[in-house]
């Protein structure tokens, strides 16, 4: 959930700065510049907004030092590459020279060379124009909606996101990606880094995506976002193992670089950032809101940009997300909200909920999932900030889902400050460590090994030498 204060960045981000533009790769017109200019502020909005400082730094240089190779007399300050704060596995680019990973996909890879594949098929799109091409065949793209809907499987809770320009990767065609993987291998190549690291990469992300797929239960895999469009795994693994050892011969040093990657990486956050609140298990904390919220066991939470959701096992789903109270009473808001997910108001109940007041309110509503029971409740929390839950079960299963209101409260200063982020920290392996002692330091209650191995990229007979670096998640 987002900053500005966090959970509050679409209720009270008023205005925003007018964009600097980026110097346009050459070839691209002064339209695509402030096509992308106008857009990048939208972007830093969604995805939690830009990250700075040395880490920050050494993503720009890495990706400034890949755009060069793109030709036509490209410059490193031809691009604008941006770290986003974001626990989303994703890469993208939008026309202008605008290039964006998340800090979640950066700690995913294992060196530099990787790192450079991923910067490389970004810059990829934006050198050959792909964001123009597809265009022409859709302008918007309703990225809430879509991350909404595979949440929820209701088109109740996608109808009130908002829409982003369609600028992300959401929308190249299979061939446009396959063309971007083929031009950021030869891109890895000519700046002096292993091709195959380009492997790397993408069997990282496979196993990623696997690995998350399992843990929420699902029998296929949902894709992380930025492999969500792409050619399927296993396909292009396949080809560009191919065209990366045709070009072996000519890649010189095959530099990986891990150690300055690993150096670079050690501290970040990982999964959620504590300014956006913490999901551990099925609870949420939120210490700067002082904001508490659970889920009954079994549903799983996801912390986005704008909003806080979460989808049960018997198909219940909730959204929780802040509002101003400027637009009046909490009877007012609820109007609103009702209106936002295009649906007649009902008459909302006043109550008291854990020392809040409150309204909420109930309806009956058709689904793309079948029929359902939709319960509103609009929360004040300060005379400007109030928060609404939407809450989605089958019809009949609503008392299933009727724990998440009741949950809503204050923390105590106690609470508060027993939050704690997950980070990265970077170990050396010692002569007596094994893999699943380890593991057994991951700042998970599950599959702990299978997160480490995954993080890590290692086989399940991994065997670790002495003096070996891996990657832990821990709490700090």
């Amino acid at each position: 959930m987002n900053r500005l204060p966090p959970l509050l960045s679409a209720a009270l981000l008023l205005g925003l700065a007018a964009p600097v533009l980026a110097q346009a790769p050459p070839g691209l017109t002064e339209s695509e510049r402030r096509e992308g200019a106008q857009a990048h502020p939208q972007i830093l909005q969604q995805f939690g907004g830009a990250m700075s400082g040395p880490v920050a730094n050494y993503v720009r240089g890495v990706g400034q030092k890949i755009a060069v190779q793109s030709g036509g007399g490209a410059r490193a300050q031809d691009y604008n590459v941006t770290l986003l704060n974001s626990n989303v596995n994703n890469a993208f680019a939008i026309p202008g020279g605008y290039v964006y990973i998340t800090r979640q996909l950066l700690a995913l890879m294992n060196d530099e060379a990787e790192l450079a594949f991923v910067m490389g098929h970004e810059v990829a799109h934006v050198a050959a124009r792909h964001g123009q091409k597809r265009q022409n065949r859709a302008m918007l793209s309703n990225i809430l909606a879509g991350v909404a809907g595979a949440i929820t499987g209701s088109d109740l809770v996608g109808r009130g996101a908002g829409l982003v320009a369609g600028l992300t990767t959401l929308g190249y065609s299979r061939e446009q990606e396959r063309q971007a993987d083929s031009l950021g291998v030869r891109y890895l190549a000519t700046a002096g880094y292993d091709p195959l690291g380009s492997v790397d990469s993408l069997a990282a992300l496979g196993a990623q995506t696997a690995l998350e797929a399992r843990l929420k239960g699902q029998s296929g895999a949902e894709p992380s976002k930025w492999l969500s469009t792409h050619p399927a795994n296993e396909e292009r693994v396949a080809r560009i193992r191919g065209e990366a050892q045709t070009l072996l011969p000519r890649a010189g040093a095959r530099a990986h670089n891990r150690d300055a990657f690993l150096n670079a990486i050690d501290g970040l956050a990982y999964d959620d950032d504590p300014a956006e609140g913490v999901v551990q298990g099925s609870s949420f904390r939120h210490g700067g809101l002082q904001l508490a919220l659970s889920a009954p066991a079994g549903y799983v939470l996801g912390n986005g940009a704008e909003a806080l959701s979460g989808r049960g096992p018997n198909g219940a789903s909730f959204e929780f997300r802040a509002a101003t109270t400027r637009a009046g009473d909490l009877n007012a808001i609820a109007a609103a909200r009702w209106q936002q997910l295009g649906v007649t108001a009902p008459p909302m109940r006043a109550t008291s909920i854990n020392g809040l007041d409150a309204v909420t309110g109930s309806i009956r509503a058709g689904t793309n999932q079948g029929p359902v029971e939709a319960t509103l409740t609009v929360y004040r929390w300060t005379p400007q900030l109030a928060f609404t839950l939407i809450a989605i079960a089958p019809q009949g299963q609503a008392a299933a889902i009727a724990p998440v209101a009741a949950s809503v409260r204050k923390l105590s200063a106690q609470e508060i400050g027993t939050i704690r982020t997950r980070r990265i920290q970077v170990v050396r392996v010692a002569a007596s460590d094994t893999v699943q002692g380890l593991a057994a330091r991951m700042a998970y209650d599950d599959d702990r090994l299978a997160r480490f191995l995954t993080l890590n990229q290692l086989a399940g007979n991994a065997r670790l030498q002495a003096g070996d670096r891996v990657k832990l998640v821990v709490w700090r």
